[in-house]
């Protein structure tokens, strides 16, 4: 009588068991930027799987391990144009599930797991790049139809979705704070003429910090600001600073604090696509890259200083020089790029002004004036503000100079310029300042 007893507690206990120990999908969400939709997958605990792609119709099949496949995968986000629909399909085996994502298109599938962290559990992240994604519409310059006329300004809002970055003492989320004053950059830029703001992170969702300066390049975006509120183990520490990347150690504690905080890539980033195994095309795309990245760190540090010259007009400065650290969303080698802390939110009182929507105003309007100071004096070649300040060129008359010597040097004619300025004659007089017209 034991035995049998025994027996069929075994052959309970054995599938109950197994049925607890089997993982379980939770939620499922969905999130899109430009040219990418990205699916959450929350989990019970952490997932084994294997994936792969078919064609006729387009779409993604994931194998998960000793999972349950009855729980719903409805999403209360929107799919998008890309994904049509997410379902079960019959598994390998009872104890498996098979996830099914339907496309529209093709699309390149990136799958990763996630750990606990951020208030969320185990996560299966898919990361699906359209392949009919292509830049934002662009207005070409009929005289120089490489570019766009615009001067466009890639914003980052660092951190997101389930990267809350900081957290201040009063449960200030960094990844809210930077999307807001992201968001109000970007209204001040798209309001001025010949420019136009590339945002790269528009929600609350979490993009890699390797893949923000490659969405930057793919906008052919003309500088790349990106945008954190600091944060230290301590509450002291307070006030605003400007990193530009160093291609060696940081020069500051705090630098190298932040280095730790930030997941690193290789310095040349997405533009080391053009170095080939061949010798020689190699040194030479080295040395090319390498030119770009000097004057792309040159152009940063530039802008760095001009930020904050403006930024101290609004709030203490942590730093007063632009600093270097080695972070992964500054490693674009043509793109000028700087990293803009707004505060330290691990500090009580910044915590409590970057909470207040004036305050995160006045430090986004801070950055733009920086920025437009910064082009006024470079801007690109082929944009309308490039066209603005060659027909807007100024001389000061020195001794010994002559309207025709001033023709030959700016490749005008003497009676262009005579035009511009209204003069009845040739003669000019020390320290008189001339228009120059464009050729």
């Amino acid at each position: 009588m034991w035995r049998g007893f025994l027996l069929g507690l075994i052959f309970w206990v054995i599938p109950t068991a197994l049925q607890a120990a089997q993982n379980t999908i939770q939620t499922v969400r969905v999130s899109q930027e430009a040219g990418q939709t990205r699916l959450v997958f929350d989990l019970r605990s952490a997932p084994e799987f294997t994936y792969f792609s078919l064609t006729n119709p387009n779409r993604l099949v994931i194998d998960l391990a000793n999972t349950s496949d009855a729980a719903s995968l409805s999403s209360q986000d929107e799919l998008g144009s890309l994904v049509r629909r997410i379902r079960y399909s019959t598994p390998k085996n009872s104890q498996s599930a098979r996830l099914v994502i339907d496309l529209a298109r093709k699309a390149e599938p990136t799958l990763f797991p996630i750990t606990p962290s951020g208030g969320f559990g185990h996560r299966l992240v898919v990361d699906l790049a359209d392949s009919d994604a292509s830049p934002a519409s662009v207005l070409i310059d009929s005289t120089n139809n490489q570019r766009d006329k615009d001067i466009l300004i890639a914003i980052d809002a660092g951190h997101g979705g389930n990267d809350p970055g900081s957290v201040g003492p009063a449960g200030t989320y960094e990844k809210n704070i930077t999307l807001s004053i992201a968001k109000k950059l970007e209204a001040i830029v798209n309001a001025e003429p010949g420019m136009r703001a590339i945002p790269i992170r528009t929600g609350d969702y979490y993009i890699y910090p390797t893949k923000r300066p490659e969405i930057a390049r793919r906008n052919k975006a003309d500088l790349l600001v990106s945008i954190h509120a600091d944060a230290f183990t301590t509450p002291q520490p307070r006030g605003g600073s400007v990193w530009v990347l160093s291609m060696g150690r940081a020069d500051t504690e705090l630098g190298r604090w932040m280095e730790k905080t930030e997941r690193h890539s290789e310095l040349l980033g997405g533009a080391a696509e053009v170095i080939t195994d061949k010798t020689s095309e190699r040194y030479l795309a080295e040395t090319i890259l390498g030119l770009s990245m000097d004057h792309s760190m040159a152009s940063s540090y530039d802008l760095s200083e001009k930020v904050i010259e403006e930024m101290k007009q609004v709030t203490r400065m942590h730093k007063r020089r632009p600093q270097s650290a080695s972070l992964a969303v500054l490693t674009s080698p043509d793109i000028p790029s700087i990293l803009v802390e707004v505060g330290f939110i691990s500090n009580p009182q910044e915590e409590k002004n970057l909470n207040w929507a004036e305050y995160r105003q006045r430090l986004a309007q801070s950055m733009f004036d920086a920025i437009k100071a910064y082009f006024s004096q470079v801007p690109p070649d082929g944009t309308l503000w490039a066209s603005w300040k060659e027909k807007n060129r100024t001389h000061k008359v020195r001794s010994g100079e002559s309207l025709s010597l001033l023709a030959q040097r700016y490749n005008v004619k003497v009676a262009s310029i005579k035009e511009a300025n209204n003069l009845s004659t040739d003669v000019v007089r020390i320290g008189q300042l001339l228009t120059i017209p464009s050729t």
